[in-house]
């Protein structure tokens, strides 16, 4: 099921990966899916929502798929959104490649994983977000500043779109 373990990712859209996070803004908790590209680190889509559902993951993926090149490879955990009739129909119609975590394996998902990280941690922890309309324009900001300004360690230049063109 998890079919990227040892894969020498070699170029941009041989594999996307994707998951939602809960962000808590005045008022309750509201969920961020994004897909995330593990060649260049580039974030290829995102949306918020107040719910964590088949139709937020859809318009993540629907979005990055009209944007981009598709992907060889797709990797998500085993969440009931990314495991629905819908999506996995969706990327086999396409003839993609579905790979799925090992159940409890965050790890498997690293690349995302590490947005998650730098995104709550450089971003979002430092503010207070008094509306979902507020959270949205600043992750907007900030995910504009991690696909073309942020340093990428892994790739050892500061912007990742240099890396490849075909994003």
């Amino acid at each position: 099921m998890y079919k990227i373990q040892g894969l020498n990712i070699s170029h941009a859209n041989h594999v996307w990966s994707t998951d939602i996070t809960y962000i808590k803004i005045a008022g309750g908790m509201v969920y961020m899916a994004a897909i995330i590209d593990w060649h260049s680190k580039a974030v290829l889509s995102h949306r918020i929502s107040n719910t964590m559902d088949s139709q937020l993951v859809m318009s993540v993926l629907n979005d990055a798929l009209e944007k981009h090149p598709h992907p060889e490879i797709f990797n998500t955990d085993q969440g009931s959104q990314y495991t629905s009739e819908i999506h996995t129909k969706r990327l086999k119609d396409l003839g993609i490649t579905i790979s799925m975590d090992g159940k409890g394996r965050a790890t498997d998902n690293s690349c995302i994983e590490r947005f998650w990280r730098s995104a709550k941690c450089e971003r979002i922890y430092l503010n207070e977000y008094h509306s979902i309309s507020e959270l949205i324009t600043d992750v907007d900001d900030y995910i504009e500043f991690y696909n073309h300004r942020r340093f990428h360690e892994t790739l050892h230049i500061k912007n990742q779109w240099m890396r490849t063109k075909k994003i």
